[in-house]
Formats: structure tokens, sequence, C-alpha cells
């Protein structure tokens, strides 16, 4: 049962969507209670339709022609131009592992049982995540109100057999990988076009794809800072419990707490605790607790604003069997989600500053009292001066991504949707930025690693030795000059992977 994952609309939490977007889970399905709420709402949803009743978007037209009443002979093909019609977005393609995390929350938000679509609709999304039917989902396209109305129409044509879709390693029709993947085509009902696209599926996806690699980086972080602070035998006197405890920021006494127990037992703190003339260190390294701790700070807000969003009905109208009433209203808008973003690539954006901060001190003679950029032999090579250079185009990039999105609304539709929440691009940026961190991260750990060996024989502490460790398996000590790029490369991918973790 490891791999295998019930979803009902209330209880899915970013590792699952995570786990899920890796295609870790073998099996994504609805469980018992979700079918019973899909059911219930469905019949309320037929009942009005047979009754005549006008409900928004089921018998009526979408947007500003939502005033427009739809003969009955005709609603099923409204239904179906819906998806043709939205189907409009542009540029590349989103990567399989957020086409599978954006497939799999509109599954959950829909077995929420408050859209009213039909059991098959979801049945169907869900048969072709495990059959690894994949649409392609051009990235640009939503405004983040009234859904992410483009992309998901995208998926949604797929489920009709058209467009097209990723089945075994190959882009092809979405009739051919339906039929190569034994699945039907979908022949959309009343309410079923609407309840497909109408959402902050693809926002929210992107978003916590964005904020799981973060919160890895930023574990990774803080053993990088750590190794910097041995490699520049600084002291962490400033981490001390009593001076946290007078400030009391969750996010500051838990990087506090964690520097702490990495330095624990460190020989090269020992080697100069005693005739040390500084005082003080930079700011850069005696800030650590303040500067990762509201990091930590802003990550857990996010954190709080998508786990409450992935188990959202966020559909519109919504359908509440309870009192047999279907209500419109604002729930497909995503501006929590984009705020959040946008505060997840500014807290980023600081941590990679704090970090090349670091790093040139380790890599300038007259800030760390070691040769010139860690060189083996400094003038005849260069060592690694050019990571810094190389960090600082990454931080350029990581402050033009800290730049808010949500702040930009364009009105659409008319002047209907005349507030947006741009929160698509808000998440696309997070995401970019999650992994230029995690760049910069590598560079930081490569350079402090390599001022530990500057110190030798005298030993940093157990953890942080087991770090160094793992550091050197794939990165050797430099003997000379060698190119570089291979070694950001396979540390990159440690962080990413959450190897500096706590072990």
């Amino acid at each position: 049962m490891g791999n295998v994952l019930e979803i009902d609309g209330h209880h899915l939490t970013l590792e699952d969507v995570e786990r899920v977007a890796r295609w870790e889970v073998t099996e994504v399905r609805l469980a018992p209670a979700a079918q019973g709420a899909l059911q219930t709402a469905r019949r309320l949803i037929e009942d009005r339709v047979a009754r005549g009743e006008r409900v928004y978007g089921v018998t009526t037209g979408f947007g500003r022609l939502a005033e427009v009443v739809i003969a009955p002979e005709q609603r099923l093909a409204l239904q179906r131009n819906l998806i043709r019609s939205h189907a409009g977005g542009i540029g590349a393609a989103l990567d399989r592992g957020a086409t599978r995390a954006v497939m799999l929350l509109r599954a959950n938000t829909l077995a929420h049982g408050h859209s009213g679509c039909s059991p098959r609709v979801v049945e169907l999304l869900l048969d072709c995540l495990n059959a690894g039917v994949h649409p392609v989902v051009p990235e640009f396209g939503s405004v983040g109100a009234s859904g992410d109305l483009a992309p998901l129409a995208h998926i949604a044509l797929v489920l009709t057999g058209e467009g097209e879709a990723e089945h075994g390693g190959r882009v092809v029709p979405a009739a051919q990988a339906l039929h190569a993947a034994h699945l039907p085509t979908l022949e959309l009902r009343e309410k079923d076009g609407l309840s497909l696209i109408n959402g902050t599926q693809v926002t929210t996806a992107l978003g916590v794809l964005a904020l799981r690699e973060a919160e890895r980086a930023l574990e990774a972080l803080e053993v990088a800072g750590a190794l910097s602070l041995e490699g520049l035998r600084g002291t962490p006197v400033p981490f001390d419990a009593d001076i946290q405890g007078v400030r009391p920021h969750p996010g500051q006494a838990t990087s506090a707490a964690r520097l702490r127990a990495l330095l624990e037992g460190s020989e090269i703190r020992e080697s100069h605790r005693h005739g040390d003339p500084r005082l003080q260190d930079a700011y850069s390294l005696r800030c650590m607790p303040q500067v990762h701790g509201a990091a930590r700070d802003a990550l857990s807000y996010v954190r709080r604003v998508l786990e409450i969003e992935v188990n959202s009905a966020t559909d519109n109208p919504l359908v509440f069997p309870e009192s047999g009433q279907i209500k419109s209203g604002g729930n497909f808008h995503a501006q929590i989600v984009a705020q959040a973003m946008d505060f997840l690539a500014i807290a980023l954006a600081d941590l990679g500053a704090i970090s090349e901060r670091r790093i040139e001190r380790l890599l300038n003679p007259d800030a760390s009292g070691l040769p010139a950029f860690l060189a083996h032999e400094p003038g005849v090579e260069s060592g690694l001066m050019i990571l810094q250079v190389a960090v600082s185009d990454v931080l350029t990039e990581l402050r033009l991504l800290a730049s808010p999105a949500s702040v930009h609304s364009v009105p659409t539709g008319a002047g209907r949707e005349d507030h947006v929440s741009m929160g698509p691009a808000a998440a696309r940026k997070a995401r970019r930025a999650a992994d230029a961190l995690g760049q910069i991260v590598a560079v930081e750990l490569i350079c402090a690693a390599e001022a530990i060996e500057q110190l030798r024989p005298l030993q940093t502490s157990p953890a942080l030795e087991r770090f160094h460790a793992v550091i050197r398996e794939q990165v050797p000590r430099l003997s000379g000059d060698r190119a570089l790029a291979a070694d950001v490369q396979h540390i990159g991918a440690l962080v990413r992977a959450g190897t500096f973790r706590a072990m």
C-alpha cells in the first residue's frame, strides 16, 4: 500500500503531491467517501437541470455571457466548446512532474464533493495519471482568476480525446495515447467542462514543487553556513540559546539550534577559542539565525497556505448537497497563493544574497586569511575564483525573480474579471528561484569544504565532518585548476535530493 494514494479532497499533503509528481506513487485512487460525495453532488446538478433552473455554466453561458440561457439540446456542446475554446495556452510545455501535480490537485479538489461533475470525470483523470497519459500543457495562459483556465483546459481536452499527450516518452495525439493506455474518451455532461478548468491547481501545483525544493535548499544552506563559519574560523557564540531566547521568532530559534548542533564538538573552534582578536564576525556569519530564520518563517507561512489550498474546493459554482443549494462565488481566485509565491521568491533571494557574501569571504584572502580563491598555487592557478562570479550572475536572476507578480492585475473577460492574481506567473518565478538558490548553495558547500581542507589536520565537528565526506564523495579536493561546472552539478543534485538535511 506504500505506493498507493487515496484522495478524498481533504487530507492530501504537500509530500503526497511531490511523490506523485515524481511518479513515486504507482496508483492514485478515490477514497470510498469521496465516491459517495461525488455522486451526491452530481444528483443535485442533474435535478436542477431536469427542473430547468438557471445555473451558471450549466444552463447559462460563462463570464460576460452568464445571462445567455442555453437551450437543452445545446448544453453538452456548451461544455465541449468551453474546453476547446479555452485550450489556448502559449509557450513551452510544463515538465512532466508539474503536469502530474496539476492533474492530482484537480482530481483532489473535485473529490471534495462540491463541484457537481460526473464521477467519471475524476476517475478518468486518475486513470490517465496512473497510466502515464500526461497532457501537453503550455506554461503560459492563465492569470490566476476564474481558475487557471487555459492550462487546465489543455488537460481536459486530452480527456475528450483531443489535443496532445505524452505517453511512453513520446508526444502523440491524445486519442492515440488514450487508446494505447486502454482508456476511453470522456463525453462531457452538464457542468463537467467547467468543473475541470475552474480552480487554482496550476498555481498551487507549481507552488508546492517550488516550496519543497526551497525547503531542501534551506536545510543545505545551514550546513553550508556552518562549514563557512568553520572555514573562516568564526565564532558560534551569537547562536547562543540565551541570545535567541530574548527574540523568540520560531524560525530564528530553529536555525540557531541547528547551527549549534552542526558545530558541536569542533576542533577548529577549540583551536581559536582563546586569543582570537576578533570580537564579532561579519553579519553574513553572525546573523545566520536571524536571516535564515526569517526565511524559515516565510516558508512556514507558504506551507500553511498551500496545505489549505491543496484541500480546498475552488470550483464555481459550488454545490452544497446538505442544503440543496448551488452558489456562485470566487474561490477560483488565487491571490493568497500568488502572494505566498511572491513572498517565497523574496525570501529565497535574500538567502542567496547572504550565501554569496560568505562565498566571497571564503575566496577573498583579505577576509579569510586563506590562500586567494582557495587555489592550490595562487597566481599560476585561479582556484575557485570563477564560482563567485557565476554566483553573482545567479543572484541577479534571483533578485529579478523577487519582483512580485501578484500586484500586476490585468483585467480580462470584457471587464467581468476585473481583478486577477497572476498566480501562475508568481509560481513560475518561485520555482525558478528555488532552483537558483540551490545552485548558489551548491557553490557555498564546495567553497566551504575547500576552506576546511586548508585547516587540516584540524577537524570540524562530527556532524560537519560527515557532510564534508558526502561532498568529497562527489567532488575531490583541489590539487590544481580544473573545470568546475561538473562539481556544481554534482553537489546541486545532492541539494535537490535533500542530502543535507539532518543526518
